[in-house]
């Protein structure tokens, strides 16, 4: 069991971190990050933007829930009925995608990435609509994506009702298959009452995690110089620690945490919070609205694909645990990987 235990901890005035992304996994935690403070793991250009969105007249108070830059925002519609809204994109997992020219899965990843973002508030995903942005058209690949987001709205209980293809041939190119960009928008309805942001969450909260299947949609750009151009491996060599080809181990789907998620809302259970372990890896926990900080003390293992990952880019060891989340002299325990995160 993983337990959160106390500690004094003021938002992220500072964050010293040397890895994030890629332990992808759903973390139910005690609680969920109500405010946004500047981070070394944002670029200043993001962050400056944020600040204007927020606090310069952009963003009107009584139109959101939530502060910008959580997992979603929530907009309330009525006392009975708020829209949870988010968007994302899979990254450059498309160019593992256009290499092996096998478009068929990425839409999953579009959905998920999505769909688990929206849970993370207590919502529950209702539509969602995909960007597609292309260099020409071809109804044979624009096919393959299309039922990948098929299968994924399938798997998150959610409808498509429309999109956007651009044809932009001037602005995306690629060296390799059929070059592309895929985002989604999704939303879901949640009681404005019942918006999990963590503000409960007390020591001796159970901590309980859901394994990820490998690099989900984060750290790509690593996992590619690491495993193609550092080891010089092929996404068609057969790796036997992995079981498979390199090439359908990194095209491996996000896992879908929608109904997971849910069942534990739909079952009483008092979820406090829900964090989507993306690309700030368990550093994601310091999101909580509480001042808490956790002790993860039997972690789930990571799948092999991460030491593989650690060995080809000569990392340190995966097993470090202590990142410094404050200017204080306090420490966040968090099993992170010691390696960057793709941004």
């Amino acid at each position: 069991m993983w337990a959160a235990a106390e500690v004094q901890i003021e938002m992220m005035h500072r964050i010293i971190i040397s890895v994030a992304a890629v332990l992808s996994g759903l973390v139910f935690a005690s609680g969920a990050y109500a405010q946004l403070a500047p981070a070394e793991n944002i670029t200043t250009t993001v962050a400056r933007l944020i600040h204007y969105v927020a606090h310069d007249g952009v963003r009107r108070s009584a139109w959101l829930l939530l502060p910008l830059g959580y997992y979603a925002n929530v907009l309330p519609v009525s006392p009975e009925l708020a829209i949870a809204i988010s968007t994302d994109g899979v990254g450059t997992k498309l160019l593992v995608a256009q290499r092996l020219e096998r478009y068929d899965t990425v839409g999953i990843d579009c959905v998920a990435m999505n769909a688990n973002d929206i849970i993370c508030v207590g919502a529950r995903p209702l539509s969602l609509v995909d960007y597609i942005a292309v260099h020409h058209v071809d109804p044979d690949a624009l096919a393959a994506i299309a039922k990948g987001l098929h299968d994924g709205a399938r798997l998150a209980d959610l409808n498509i009702p429309g999109g956007e293809i651009a044809q932009l041939r001037e602005m995306v190119h690629g060296d390799h298959g059929y070059p592309f960009e895929l985002v989604g928008t999704c939303i879901g309805t949640v009681h404005p009452q019942k918006v999990l942001i963590g503000a409960d969450v007390a020591a001796g909260d159970a901590v309980i995690g859901f394994p990820c299947s490998g690099l989900h949609s984060n750290g790509y750009t690593l996992a590619r110089h690491a495993l193609l151009e550092r080891a010089g491996l092929r996404l068609d060599s057969h790796v036997a620690e992995l079981g498979r080809t390199l090439g359908e181990e990194l095209l491996e789907p996000t896992v879908m945490y929608v109904r997971p998620a849910l069942a534990l809302i739909d079952a009483g259970m008092s979820v406090k919070a829900l964090l989507h372990i993306t690309g700030d890896g368990l550093l994601n926990l310091a999101r909580v609205a509480a001042p808490m900080g956790f002790v993860i003390d039997r972690p789930l293992p990571p799948q092999p694909i991460f030491a593989l990952i650690q060995r080809a880019a000569s990392t340190p060891s995966m097993g470090r645990w202590s990142t410094d989340m404050t200017s204080r002299p306090r420490w966040l325990t968090a099993l992170t990987p010691s390696w960057g995160c793709e941004l």
